[in-house]
């Protein structure tokens, strides 16, 4: 018998690829959510460093009070704990691991090349 030329193929099911791509979606899905996170946390941190820049910004302009000079190094603590908060989010070791291993994998092949070009130097 032979097949007509309008009839297309069965595809071929394979179980552990269909599992893999799910597990895969997941771990993208996760990661989106993870993201999503720290983009929140980050615009919440900006916002509320934009405060208390501009309260910073009133006190400096009255300098009249103990009190709001003591407001103003609270201020001053904030901000810098907010910086640090951002700085330590937005730069962490998985969003570095990649481009560190490739300097030490090629720096390493660079040495070893190093060695041999020396050694045929010679």
């Amino acid at each position: 018998m032979t097949r007509p030329e309008s009839a297309q193929p069965e595809p071929i099911e394979n179980p552990n690829s269909e599992a893999e791509f799910a597990e895969e979606i997941a771990e993208v899905e996760r990661s989106l959510l993870s993201l999503k996170e720290r983009y929140a946390e980050v615009q919440q941190s900006q916002s509320r460093q934009a405060e208390l820049q501009e309260r910073q910004r009133e006190i400096r302009q009255t300098r009249q009070n103990q009190h709001l000079r003591q407001e103003l190094h609270q201020i001053k603590e904030q901000l810098e704990a907010i910086e640090l908060t951002l700085e330590s989010r937005l730069f962490n070791w998985s969003s570095i691991k990649e481009p560190f291993w490739q300097a030490v994998r090629f720096g390493g092949l660079g040495v070893i090349l190093g060695w041999v070009l020396k050694s045929l130097a010679k």
